[in-house]
């Protein structure tokens, strides 16, 4: 009888990332930091891949990449020239690079996470939603930055749609659903990332940039999930009754004086004490040394350390990256 191995053969994970979008030469890598090891503490299977703009240091590539992440360079991305669009930030401009990630086909499925989220519990379920459609959390219209807009000049939220109703014999179709774009869950394909490219150079800008651009474009696949997923820190005082905080698995730090990295408590709502506490569990995950990814790489036979090589894979012409095996955020 012929002998067989008793190993059984293990099946390998379906093609699947996080990724985020690191640009220019600021603090946003902390971010970045901080997310990859929130992954790793909450034992996500998957890697993070950063896609990141040719103008960012070499020393932040090497930090992140120190941290386990896949390091992608990208070409930057511009809305159409000659524009008088005024921006609700005026770095949202360069965000239009974000519909690179559509090009990382050697992924099946993707989770996208701006690099001020942190995730405080595993969400790595959200890969097996059904494919088809991109997911994500319906945003609020309730902040200043959106008085150009009817629904804010109104009152009119999705969050809470029975408060303000939409008229639409004066105002006419309601608007679609409408997503935050900071967190979502989505398919990489070439045909959908030409056809993005196409399409952006025929769709004049809008305050929100890409936001308004991917909301646009996707309306019809788009899929509401839970606030849980990506908990904006405006819900917390604009609709309190929509959140139970202790339920939140994401959050996004993306209001202004929320970045924990440079939170100093002064801004407009930033002394209340649940956004202090979110402060200090990002701070907590951050400063964890016992998340750092440590890579040690022998030398001569003798166990010495050596500095590891930074994993970064551009992207051909042709669309088609070589990948470089990564360690998963576990």
């Amino acid at each position: 009888m012929k002998a067989t191995s008793g190993l059984a053969k293990v099946p390998s994970l379906p093609r699947r990332a996080y990724v985020t979008f690191l640009g220019g030469n600021g603090d946003y890598w902390k971010g970045v930091v901080g997310l990859a090891k929130g992954l790793r503490k909450v034992k996500s299977a998957y890697p993070l891949v950063v896609a990141v703009l040719p103008d960012v240091p070499p020393e932040h590539r090497r930090i992140i990449a120190h941290q386990g992440c896949i390091v992608h360079e990208i070409q930057p991305v511009y809305p159409p020239e000659n524009h008088q669009t005024q921006f609700a930030m005026a770095y949202y401009v360069i965000n239009y690079s974000k519909l690179r990630i559509w090009e990382f086909v050697d992924y099946s499925k993707m989770i996208y996470l701006d690099s001020d989220i942190q995730v405080f519990e595993n969400i790595d379920h959200l890969f097996d939603l059904p494919s088809g459609h991109l997911y994500a959390v319906m945003d609020c219209f309730c902040e200043k930055t959106w008085s150009h807009t009817p629904q804010y000049k109104i009152g009119y939220c999705q969050q809470c749609p029975n408060k303000v109703q939409w008229n639409e014999a004066k105002l006419g179709p309601k608007p679609s659903l409408y997503f935050n774009a900071g967190m979502f869950v989505y398919e990489p394909s070439l045909s959908t990332y030409h056809d993005l490219l196409n399409t952006l150079k025929v769709t004049p800008p809008t305050p929100f940039a890409e936001q308004d651009f991917l909301n646009m474009y996707f309306k019809d696949i788009y899929r509401p999930i839970p606030n849980i997923y990506n908990l904006v820190l405006a819900m917390l005082w604009r609709h309190q009754e929509n959140v139970e905080l202790e339920k939140v698995k994401v959050v996004h730090y993306c209001a202004v004086g929320s970045k924990p990295w440079r939170y100093t408590g002064e801004e407009e709502n930033m002394d209340r004490e649940d956004i202090k506490m979110l402060v200090k569990k990002w701070w907590d995950i951050y400063n964890d040394e016992s998340l750092d990814y440590k890579k040690l790489i022998s030398t001569h036979g003798g166990g010495e350390e050596a500095e590891a090589k930074i994993p970064v894979v551009p992207l051909s012409n042709g669309g088609i990256f070589h990948f470089i095996s990564a360690p998963s955020a576990a």
